[in-house]
């Protein structure tokens, strides 16, 4: 009799545990869309969940109760070492073991049948216990961060995030959050148009088609002027002024002469927030010794925190044709993709459809 008590007890340990677990298995958001999509299982379970942190006080509870006892018979029995050591084994057994299984099918079916009568027992409890949690939050003398919240940990969640099979978030909006995340470290120098690579104009040219010609081959849509020397910038040029201007006339009469300046070791943050502050689009980057050195634009800030080149306004979205046949190819695309899964009678892959370039 003795020893089917002992069983019994450790069976209750090992189900509160396994209780535990079920309802920790799915976050509580989770349930909750799949309970509106009509998942019954999900419905049943989320009766309980929807009382936050008082069911975890409500399981945990169960949790000690049923090991306590266990240790309370085992004392009776046998030795108090003896006790100690084969309540710690059950212990290692539901915490470190069971986990590796996740929730089993049994400790499931106990977590959907006792739903209702947890949620009926946390209707009365959860103000006592809410009441409890708040009057401790609010009178702890220390307020200690654990770190689960620094750069890296919210890094290396996205990064798993990522490599989810199941997961439902586009990789586009995973791979700005990343960036948005680092792009902070990344200076001026690192992204910036090298000096050797800007397409720069006399203020002194000629406008005209060859000009023209030359600057819509650079594929910019700003430049800086300079006079005289090429180390003296005095001003940008817009090739949207130049739409319709007739040949003749030289540059320094469409240039805007308002520069902006910028040091190569400024990090891209402030690159971010002087282009907000000051609506430039368009900075000159120098050195210690005010030398130019560079061009960073509006553009490259933000394609270091997109993750890819930014379209300008002299892209195809200027073009009606353009966006229509683009819109129209994907559109395309995902009409053959629809037609393949219901002649294999798959379901809809996790990937999103290619973005076409």
């Amino acid at each position: 009799m003795t020893t089917i008590l002992l069983i019994v007890c450790a069976a209750l340990a090992l189900m509160s545990v396994g209780l535990l677990k079920s309802y920790r298995h799915v976050s509580e958001r989770e349930l909750k869309r799949r309970a509106r999509e009509g998942d019954e299982l999900a419905k049943a379970l989320y009766r309980a969940v929807a009382y936050g942190h008082s069911l975890g006080a409500v399981l945990w509870f169960l949790v000690i109760a049923a090991n306590a006892l266990f240790f309370v018979m085992i004392g009776r029995e046998t030795a108090l070492w003896f006790a100690v050591l084969l309540s710690a084994a059950l212990l290692w057994f539901a915490f470190v073991w069971l986990p590796a299984r996740d929730a089993t099918r049994f400790s499931t079916w106990v977590a959907v049948q006792s739903a209702p009568v947890l949620a009926w027992l946390l209707s009365y409890l959860h103000p006592i216990l809410d009441f409890i949690v708040k009057f401790v939050e609010k009178h702890r003398p220390i307020s200690v961060h654990t770190g689960l919240y620094d750069r890296d940990d919210l890094i290396s969640l996205l990064q798993d995030q990522k490599a989810q099979p199941d997961n439902r978030i586009e990789k586009v909006e995973l791979e700005i959050a990343l960036h948005a995340l680092t792009f902070g470290d990344v200076l001026v120098g690192d992204v910036m148009i090298p000096r050797r690579a800007v397409k720069l104009v006399s203020a002194d040219e000629t406008v005209g088609p060859v000009l023209m010609s030359e600057l819509h081959k650079s594929g910019f849509s700003r430049f800086p002027v300079y006079s005289g020397k090429k180390d003296n910038i005095v001003g940008t040029l817009y090739l949207r002024n130049l739409i319709g201007v007739k040949a003749g006339g030289h540059i320094e009469k469409f240039m805007h002469t308002d520069l902006a300046y910028i040091h190569e070791e400024q990090s891209l943050t402030d690159a971010l927030q002087a282009i907000l502050k000051t609506h430039r689009q368009q900075y000159i980057v120098v050195n210690s010794f005010e030398e130019y050195v560079g061009l960073i634009t509006m553009e490259d800030v933000l394609e270091q925190i997109v993750g890819q080149p930014i379209i300008d306004e002299f892209d195809q979205y200027d073009d009606l044709r353009a966006v229509a046949a683009r819109a129209a190819k994907v559109e395309h695309q995902q009409h053959i993709q629809d037609n393949k899964e219901e002649k294999t009678g798959d379901g809809p892959t996790e990937e999103p459809p290619e973005v076409v370039k």
